[in-house]
């Protein structure tokens, strides 16, 4: 069973601006002739490394409620300018979305369980051919 990560995506309002930024940074990866995935650097690599690269996702925490997730591919060290170690989350580009779930804010990423996880956004579970400005309303207004 894989296990997943959880993030809050600072700075970013709503999945559109993130896969706005998605895009920017993939083209950015790909003039410079690198694999044209999804990077994000945090400070501490998983310990757990095995389980969340067995099917893993990351979750990303927008405005306070789940709303998408990526999965990873890789989890590489980098060094930072000032010569310190960090870990890269290497994730597929694709943005899935899932059913929007609430979550209090946190530091850093924490691990999610696949049972926790919410469902992925499909025409079956309902809501996945909303536009997304009334998805954005319903979710605002606790509806969702």
């Amino acid at each position: 069973m894989p296990l997943h990560l959880i993030k809050l995506c600072v700075g970013v309002d709503t999945v559109e601006e993130l896969e706005r930024f998605r895009d920017m940074r993939v083209a950015e990866r790909a003039a410079r002739g690198e694999p044209e995935v999804s990077r994000h650097v945090t400070r501490m690599a998983p310990k757990r490394a095995e389980e969340v690269l067995d099917g893993g996702s990351l979750y990303w925490v927008i405005k306070r409620v789940i709303q998408c997730r990526q999965r990873i591919i890789g989890l590489d060290e980098v060094i930072d300018a000032e010569g310190t170690k960090r870990c890269a989350i290497v994730m597929d580009p694709e943005i899935v979305r899932t059913n929007p779930s609430p979550k209090r804010p946190f530091q850093g990423w924490r691990y999610l369980t696949d049972s926790d996880a919410p469902a992925d956004l499909t025409e079956a579970t309902g809501g996945a051919d909303l536009p997304d400005e009334l998805r954005r309303k319903l979710i605002e207004i606790g509806a969702w």
